[in-house]
């Protein structure tokens, strides 16, 4: 599998992208680069599809993949893995932004997609509009 290296060691490449995609679970959008994003985003559909899966060597995978922080697991495998159990992948969503000032890298937003359907964001609509 190709991958692209980041400019850094293997070990801290890893640790990186760990940190990335928990992050990214835990808040649900990042703000970094476009290079890390697009190797973010494999991890991260990676995990929701161990959540979806829902067995214990699919729990175990993510664990040793997210430094065993258990909350971040959790969310996957309760939250997550029902919000995108109709979905076959495409978990994330990247928005382009500005360049950086001191070097001028591309910088985005890393987001999960909102999985709600087009009749329940009306209906808040409508909800909104007789409040």
């Amino acid at each position: 599998m190709a991958y692209r290296k980041l400019g850094v060691d293997n070990k801290h490449r890893r640790s990186m992208l760990a940190t990335q995609t928990k992050q990214l679970i835990l808040n649900e959008t990042i703000t970094t680069t476009e290079t890390r994003a697009k190797e973010v985003r494999k991890f991260v559909d990676k995990m929701i599809t161990y959540g979806k899966k829902g067995d214990l060597v699919s729990r175990r995978k993510a664990l040793a993949f997210l430094h065993n922080d258990k909350e971040v697991v959790d969310k996957v495998f309760h939250d997550l893995a029902t919000r995108y159990a109709n979905r076959n992948g495409g978990y994330t969503q990247i928005l382009k932004l500005t360049e950086r000032r001191g070097d001028g890298v591309l910088m985005v937003i890393l987001k999960l997609v909102d999985e709600t359907k087009p009749e329940e964001k009306k209906e808040k609509k409508a909800a909104k509009k007789e409040k």
